[in-house]
């Protein structure tokens, strides 16, 4: 395949999905939107891979690009049914593009937490082989307060109501982290927004005790990974 990856900051990059994707023989072209990189012409990709950020989708008058990003991919969804992945923000923005509401959480939530797969994530083929509940890592301050009309929502628990959700056929948002790495903590950790909303959800020195909760979690987090893009694959491919 041959993948789009938009980004909004340097160092929430697809991460272990990079692996993946290069032993698999993709290929992929990054865009640093927050950077002012434009979009490019969509002509010969696959796949539209969107990651998380700091900003919100509703922050239009800070980051402008933000309508051209909504744009793209109401396009890319909506308009060409095309396969799409979302992380975080991603999901957040695909939501929004579509019609659906964003808003913010009562209260951030950072950290590991269990996600529930609802009947529909039960049945859908990019949930193959997962259990009922799995853990996660989460970052998110804002959540999908309402999906786009006809979406089915995939995941959930008791801080977020939309943890996985599908649109048409194959576009996926996904709320939750299945990107990590052992840098990753490390890295969002020095990120000032992503340093605030960590601390005042799990208090100071926060940041190196998640980083020791995940280090032994990240053979599992990589298969898990591993399990979502071989299904995500298989149902491109059908």
């Amino acid at each position: 395949m041959r993948i789009l990856v938009l980004q909004h900051l340097d160092v929430e990059h697809p991460g272990v999905f990079r692996d993946i994707w290069r032993t698999k023989g993709h290929d992929w072209v990054t865009v640093e939107l927050d950077v002012g990189e434009p979009i490019p012409d969509f002509e010969g990709f696959d796949l539209l891979a969107v990651m998380g950020g700091p900003m919100d989708v509703w922050q239009e008058d800070a980051h402008p690009w933000l309508f051209a990003e909504k744009a793209a991919i109401r396009t890319w969804v909506r308009d060409l049914g095309r396969p799409y992945f979302g992380v975080c923000l991603g999901c957040q923005l695909l939501a929004d593009a579509l019609g659906g509401e964003v808003g913010l959480m009562a209260r951030p939530e950072v950290g590991l937490a269990t996600v529930e797969l609802t009947d529909a994530g039960r049945a859908d083929p990019v949930f193959a082989g997962f259990p009922p509940a799995f853990e996660t890592l989460q970052w998110h301050g804002a959540q999908v307060a309402r999906p786009p009309e006809g979406a089915e929502v995939l995941a959930s628990n008791a801080a977020c109501a939309v943890q996985a959700f599908r649109f048409g056929r194959h576009a996926y948002g996904f709320q939750y982290h299945s990107e990590i790495t052992p840098s990753t903590v490390p890295d969002w950790g020095r990120i000032p927004e992503y340093a605030a909303s960590l601390e005042a959800a799990l208090g100071a020195g926060a940041a190196a005790r998640l980083a020791a909760e995940v280090e032994p979690r990240l053979a599992a987090f990589r298969a898990d990974a591993e399990r979502i893009d071989a299904n995500f694959a298989a149902l491109i491919g059908r």
